[in-house]
Order: structure tokens, then C-alpha cells, then sequence
């Protein structure tokens, strides 16, 4: 086992917690699958198909684009972004990378029958069975409640029990909430960040790997067998993420898989530092037990 810093101190997983959150979604009664199931996990970057996915889903469960209760925003992917400006569009909540969780949470509450106006509360019966999900997964309690960026309450844990929770999610048994959710996001990773997005570039370059990032830093992954790593970076800066990632999946092997592509890895791990629009520089891991 390799571990640094502090692994077992509570810090708040961001998008990292999405996959445990669509679990629970499931177990509650989200009849979703495959792409738009993918898109439930997602911080998607507001391309076309992500933005017509969530759309499927509120009209699946009878509701609208009014209904969403995250934060208006624009793409994060760049064309998208610009397209939408050139077009005097202002932000929406359909567009923020967020609105396919907030969507497939909206369409829990109707199935299961639950109000949905009041769905963002913690002590809401979608989120009270959330935070027992991740705590199953996690095999240890939710040390504290916060708020996402998106709106919707943040359950902490620290990082080891975050790699438990994604350990737990590719080993679980076939057909059960956990796979369901996991193998979407396997075979649909476009559908879970972006077709341009480092995550993507991951999960197509290492055959069964599961990976979703979150804000501040954070990066939670699992393989096939349940090799599995979470980290959070002390100082939230997104840089040196894909990286870290690349180094920690490289020390348990995944770079050796049937099937890897390691020039796509060697790719996500190149990190340039520019200086007036030239490369400076670059950010190099060094990993070392402690």
C-alpha cells in the first residue's frame, strides 16, 4: 500500500462522491442505464449530447428544465462555451456540469414517489439514503455535511475511505446498483466528463478502469480487480491531477494491463508549464512511500 499525507483526515470528495450518489439513485428506483445513466455520475462539459441526455431525463420523469435547482453556467467544454456566447445565450442550469446529477436525483424523487421541490435537503429521504450508500461503501461513517458547488449536500470522507467506496463499486456483483453505475461510466466515459476531457482520455486508455474527478484536486479510481487509489491535491489547484493520476496508476500496474494504451498515457501525464505562450517547463510526480 502506498500512502502520503494525511489519508485518513475527512476532506470533501466534490464530484468524486457522483458514481456512490448514482448508486443510491438506483437503489431508490432511477430506472436509468447505459449513456444517460453514465451522464447521471457525470461533470459533464456541456456539449450537445450532454445537454439533450439531461433534457431525456427530466422529460422522462415528467418534468422540466425549471425543475433543476443547480447554479445556471456555461460548457466547460471551450467550443461549446464559445458557441453559446457568439449565440447571446446566458448561463443555464442545463448547461452546468452538474445538471445530470440533479437531474437523475429529480427523477429518483418522482420515482419513489418523494417530493422534489425540497430534494437538495439532507434530510431529504433521497439524500438520507445517499449518505448510507456512501458510508456502506466507504465502510466507515460520514464525518460531516456541506454543500457541493452545485447545491446539493456533500457528504465527507477521507481519501482512503473514497478509494474503499470505488474498490467496492467495480467488485461488486453483476446486475447490482454499484456495477450498473460503474460499467456505464466504463463503456460511456465521454457521457461522464467530455469527449475532450483528461477523465475520458483515462478510462479509454486502461480497459476497466472506473475514474471520476472532482473539484479542488480530488481523483478517485478503481481497475477491474479492484486495485484501487483516491487523492486530494492540499492546495485545490486542478494541474496536477492527471499527472498524479497517470504516476498512481502506473505504481499499481495499470500501464501493464492487456489492452492499455500507454502512449495515451504518457499523453494525459505531460503537464506543460508555459511562460508567453511557450512551454517553461513542467510538472513532473515523484512518488515515494511514507
Amino acid at each position: 500500500m502506498l500512502q502520503a499525507g494525511a489519508v485518513h483526515e475527512p476532506v470533501l470528495p466534490r464530484s468524486s462522491n457522483k458514481p456512490l450518489q448514482a448508486a443510491a439513485m438506483v437503489r431508490c428506483g432511477l430506472g436509468l442505464d447505459g449513456k444517460l445513466l453514465a451522464l447521471a455520475a457525470a461533470s459533464h462539459s456541456g456539449e450537445d449530447f450532454h445537454v439533450a441526455g439531461v433534457r431525456e431525463i427530466l422529460a422522462g420523469a415528467g418534468l422540466s428544465e425549471d425543475d433543476l435547482q443547480c447554479p445556471p453556467g456555461l460548457p466547460i467544454d471551450e467550443p461549446a462555451q464559445q458557441a453559446m456566447i457568439r449565440r447571446g445565450a446566458p448561463p443555464d442550469r442545463v448547461h452546468m456540469n452538474c445538471s445530470g446529477k440533479h437531474a437523475a436525483m429529480l427523477a429518483t424523487c418522482v420515482a419513489a414517489g418523494w417530493p422534489t421541490g425540497s430534494y437538495r435537503d439532507p434530510a431529504h429521504p433521497l439524500q438520507a439514503e445517499i449518505r448510507r450508500t456512501i458510508e456502506r461503501l466507504a465502510s466507515q461513517p460520514v464525518t460531516a455535511v456541506g454543500v457541493d458547488g452545485c447545491g446539493a449536500p456533500l457528504f465527507a470522507l477521507p481519501v482512503s475511505g473514497l478509494a474503499r467506496a470505488f474498490r467496492a463499486m467495480v467488485l461488486s456483483d453483476q446486475g447490482s446498483p454499484e456495477r450498473a453505475v460503474a460499467d456505464a461510466m466504463r463503456t460511456y466515459p465521454d457521457w461522464t466528463s467530455g469527449t475532450t476531457r483528461p477523465e475520458r482520455a483515462l478510462m479509454d486508455a486502461v480497459p476497466g478502469l472506473l475514474l471520476k474527478s472532482g473539484a479542488e484536486g480530488v481523483e478517485a479510481f478503481a481497475l477491474a480487480d479492484g486495485r484501487a487509489g483516491a487523492f486530494k491535491i492540499d492546495d485545490g489547484a486542478g494541474r496536477a491531477r492527471p499527472p498524479v493520476t497517470v504516476a498512481l496508476l502506473r505504481a499499481l500496474g495499470a500501464d501493464a494491463e492487456p489492452g492499455a494504451d500507454v502512449s495515451a498515457l504518457e499523453r494525459v501525464a505531460l503537464a506543460e508549464v508555459l511562460g508567453g505562450g511557450q512551454r517553461v517547463g513542467e510538472i513532473r510526480v515523484v512518488i515515494g512511500a511514507r
